[in-house]
């Protein structure tokens, strides 16, 4: 039985304590968009689950001998909660597909998705209580990500894996209908297991280490939250108190009123951004605007004499490696993406595999893409990545093109015919032979579903 309200004592507390107002009422065009999230990380954990990393991270589950009803993506195993959302929120970060909230630069998707849809599996929670969860979890991890401030960014912190669990446990409260002291208890739990370096950012190959970073989170969040129901407690102040999480993490760029103001007003899924691309989100803009300046056909790379790229100065310092040595590398780099962009097709995760990265020609070419400064794209960063790009031909033509908002972000989205179009190919490309579109039915129905477990049969093959 679920206990009073606790008194809201913080900003931390008073978000915990939101999801829980018997007087709230999500928005039906957010209730929509969460379904859209669903649908896109399904597709992008379905062919995230047949890629190596994702296949490793399926066999060491399966090694630990889990069993639970909880679906892996593509899989006809189930296992218990937390096992299948540290699979599957890894299948989900395992291309650079999933969704983003540049003003948090974080990837809610692929960390609350896997975890409320375990926590929700395991209890057979209706789809309507997903989709609340989902709201709840976009929204907390948002919120904290802008309270910690760029501060444990730029000191090499991931911050999708830092906020990630925290958010997850409140999320996978929300579906498992905790109790406000165990909801608090959770999101304490889960400040404890926070974590995520940088170090793929390097330049000395990336390795598979950030595709975890989402699944752990998940894991976590769902852990956190199981452990809370059973009674296990934790610190109130764990997020905004004294050596609390945005303390440890942030020091002195701590926001807390991100923590709480607007909450029921603002909705951080209305600045959602969907990729477009299997790339870093610095770099959409710039192979966008690439494709459309040359043409609907690739063009010899030996036609071009220079190309110039306007952007951030995080981007300009942390992207601009011209020799990618793996598939992440390749995904994080300016110089390897102009060539893709200018010579193939960049919507293709193939063109960011070997032997596609080892190309010769892409090489010789990506040595000679120059990086500049862009005073307009540095002043709207984070909350909106801009780029410039000048394109100088061998017969002397230079084209110029800039944006501040890629297409697949909130000011230039994503048709809903161009999402069913990401997941379809994203599940032709698995090889998983799921009924694509039963999913697509399954999910624009999800809010009048009895169970989940509806929907998650149809992802087990």
């Amino acid at each position: 039985m679920k206990s009073e309200a606790l008194p809201s004592e913080s900003p931390a507390l008073r978000l915990i304590e939101f999801w829980q107002s018997p007087r709230l009422a999500i928005p039906p065009a957010v209730i929509e968009r969460a379904k859209q999230c669903l649908l896109d990380a399904l597709g992008c954990g379905l062919f995230g689950s047949r890629q190596v990393w994702g296949e490793i991270m399926r066999d060491e589950v399966c090694a630990d001998g889990s069993s639970g009803p909880c679906t892996l993506l593509g899989s006809t195993t189930t296992v218990a909660a937390p096992q299948a959302a540290l699979c599957n929120g890894t299948s989900m970060h395992g291309f650079e597909l999933d969704d983003l909230l540049p003003a948090s630069i974080i990837h809610p998707g692929t960390v609350i998705i896997p975890a409320v849809l375990a926590a929700a599996e395991a209890s057979n929670a209706s789809g309507a209580m997903l989709l609340r969860g989902i709201v709840a979890g976009y929204e907390s991890m948002s919120r904290l990500s802008m309270a910690l401030g760029l501060e444990p960014s730029h000191r090499g912190f991931h911050k999708t894996s830092v906020v990630g669990p925290v958010a997850a446990a409140i999320a996978c409260g929300v579906v498992s209908q905790l109790s406000p002291e165990q909801m608090i208890w959770a999101a304490g739990l889960a400040c404890s297991t926070s974590s995520g370096i940088k170090s793929f950012a390097g330049g000395s190959g990336a390795g598979m280490v950030k595709r975890m970073h989402a699944g752990r989170a998940a894991e976590a969040g769902v852990r956190m939250s199981r452990l809370a129901q059973r009674g296990f407690s934790a610190p109130r102040a764990a997020i905004d108190g004294h050596y609390g999480l945005l303390e440890v993490y942030a020091g002195e760029s701590v926001q807390l009123q991100h923590l709480s103001a607007g909450l029921g007003e603002e909705w951080a899924m209305d600045g959602l951004w969907v990729k477009v691309y299997p790339i870093c989100g610095w770099i959409q803009g710039v192979v966008q605007l690439l494709t459309v300046m040359r043409g609907g056909a690739p063009v010899a790379l030996d036609r071009v004499r220079k190309v110039i790229v306007g952007t951030s100065a995080f981007a300009v310092k942390n992207n601009a490696n011209p020799a990618p040595s793996d598939t992440m590398d390749a995904q994080y780099s300016i110089p390897y993406c102009v060539a893709v962009a200018l010579s193939g097709d960049p919507s293709d995760p193939n063109e960011f595999c070997a032997p596609a990265i080892h190309d010769p020609a892409r090489r010789a070419f990506a040595q000679h893409v120059e990086l500049r400064l862009d005073p307009e794209s540095e002043a709207v960063y984070p909350a909106r990545f801009g780029s410039r790009v000048e394109l100088h031909l061998d017969n002397a033509e230079v084209k110029h093109a800039a944006t501040l908002d890629p297409h697949g972000t909130a000011a230039d989205p994503c048709t809903e015919q161009e999402l069913i179009a990401k997941f379809k190919q994203l599940a032709a490309l698995s090889a998983a032979r799921v009924p694509a579109s039963a999913v697509i039915e399954a999910v624009s129905r999800l809010d009048e579903a009895p169970s989940v477990r509806d929907l998650t049969a149809l992802l087990r093959v």
